[in-house]
Order: structure tokens, then sequence, then C-alpha cells
């Protein structure tokens, strides 16, 4: 009997894992960091947020790329 429910909630917990979808329209041709670029300009209130993300992004992208790039 505890087999079965564990096989059970295993079963569905397998069925529950399928693929997102993809939230963008498919004539979508703007990636997503020129979406969130133009958002980032826009008046819309915590837009400034989401350049100031794209910005420490960035930073930290180029960092870890100079370490990278450092050789012994």
């Amino acid at each position: 009997m505890r087999a079965r429910q564990v096989v059970a909630v295993g079963l569905l917990c397998a069925a529950c894992g399928g693929q997102a979808q993809k939230s963008s329209a498919a004539g979508d041709s703007l990636s997503e960091r020129q979406r969130d670029s133009m958002l980032a300009k826009s008046r819309i209130p915590g837009a400034s947020g989401v350049g100031k993300a794209m910005r420490v992004a960035d930073s930290t992208s180029a960092g870890i790329r100079a370490t990278d790039s450092v050789s012994p």
C-alpha cells in the first residue's frame, strides 16, 4: 500500500514537470535584453530599477570575464 502511494506521488510529480511555455508572442523579434532596455528607459514607476539591475549584471559579467582571462 505504501509503495503504491510513493509511485502515485512520483508519477504525479513527473506529470506536472512539463516545459514552460514561451510568454512572448510568436512574431516577437526583440531579445529579452532589448525589451528590458526599453522598459528601463520608460517612465513606468520602478523602471529605473531594471536599468540599474542590468548595469550591475553587466559589471558582474565583465568582472568574471576579466578574472577568467587572467593567465597564471
